[in-house]
């Protein structure tokens, strides 16, 4: 399905890019792992790690993608997973984790695609996935700030799509529902424990049934879905 595809993957070190980097190559995709966190890894001709990176900065997202685009000379599709998540009410909150959530969800998914999007043209076939999340479309208590950046993702992904079809880049998202990461082991277990009593298939999903998805999103036989939001929540929301 992806064999010798380069696949830019943003968040790649954490625990749902880590996968999703894993089950593309495993696949016959190319990894170029974009991460905050800095990595010490030697590069080979399946994989380049570029850590320290804040792409929240739009030179050093520029930089990143050119030094993944040089390794590889190509690139195919751009993985969106960079992001991060505040539990906070808003009567509890303050306007800087406003802006943080919004830097860390939007704004590098934003500069990101915005210079991966030639190299993207220049396959005739590129492609675009974002993570959203459930929250992003129904809400949830004490993440007013996460639930906002991420449905700006949902309208980011249908409108970009629009734009980048014309040079054959399909660009998607998928919504996560409550999957067993470190960023969901953060939540109140009070509040995951009403969360998890709310799915119907009765348990938090695993960042591997998330990477299944990415992987067909990226695939060439996804060449005719974009615009679209794949939800993957085990049912807790259907929309």
């Amino acid at each position: 399905m992806m064999q010798g595809k380069v696949l830019v993957v943003t968040g790649a070190l954490g625990a749902l890019g880590r996968v999703v980097a894993e089950i593309a190559q495993s696949r016959g995709a190319r990894i170029a792992a974009i991460d905050h966190a800095p990595s010490q890894v030697p590069a080979t001709t399946e994989r380049i790690e570029i850590g320290g990176v804040d792409l929240s900065d739009s030179a050093q997202a520029k930089a990143a993608i050119e030094a993944a685009v040089k390794h590889f000379g190509r690139l195919d599709a751009l993985v969106n997973i960079a992001g991060g998540f505040a539990f906070e009410t808003v009567g509890d909150g303050d306007i800087k984790t406003w802006h943080r959530m919004h830097a860390l969800n939007v704004l590098t998914a934003l500069n990101a695609s915005h210079a991966a999007l030639p190299h993207l043209a220049a396959s005739k076939a590129g492609r675009i996935v974002n993570i959203g999340s459930i929250n992003g479309q129904a809400g949830q208590y004490g993440q007013v700030n996460y639930a906002a950046a991420k449905s700006g993702i949902h309208g980011f992904t249908k409108a970009l799509s629009q734009e980048g079809a014309r040079f054959g880049v399909t660009v998607n998202a998928i919504a996560p529902g409550y999957i067993d990461t470190d960023m969901v082991a953060a939540v109140p277990p009070e509040v995951l424990e009403k969360i998890v009593a709310k799915i119907p298939v009765g348990r938090l999903g695993q960042a591997h049934e998330i990477a299944r998805g990415v992987a067909f999103l990226c695939s060439d036989e996804a060449g005719f879905v974009t615009g679209s939001t794949l939800s993957i929540n085990g049912g807790q929301h259907m929309s």
